[in-house]
């Protein structure tokens, strides 16, 4: 049986966890993390129905989250390329 607890204080032991809420990357890149995590504890399949239902929600909480950054950043890129083509002068020899 896995002793390891269902959420790591990670923040209170990682000095750089106040940066990593300021940062979207490092907030998408520290939840994939802790859902492959979940991931794996879940598959060992030792865990307690208890503990197995409240990682899982955890994991879909987590899941959702890196939707949303994802769905950002898309917008974010699709954004800087419309903008980038509407400032982009038409190419004369394309005429």
């Amino acid at each position: 049986m896995n002793s390891r607890s269902t959420r790591p204080d990670k923040e209170s032991a990682d000095p750089s966890a106040a940066s990593a809420n300021s940062d979207p990357v490092a907030r998408f890149e520290a939840a994939l993390k802790e859902l492959e995590e979940i991931v794996a504890r879940m598959e060992d399949g030792e865990l307690p129905l208890e503990q197995s239902l409240q990682l899982f929600e955890r994991g879909v909480a987590l899941a959702r989250d890196c939707r949303a950054a994802l769905d950002t950043a898309e917008l974010r890129v699709k954004t800087l390329l419309d903008n980038e083509s509407a400032t982009t002068p038409p190419d004369p020899s394309e005429d």
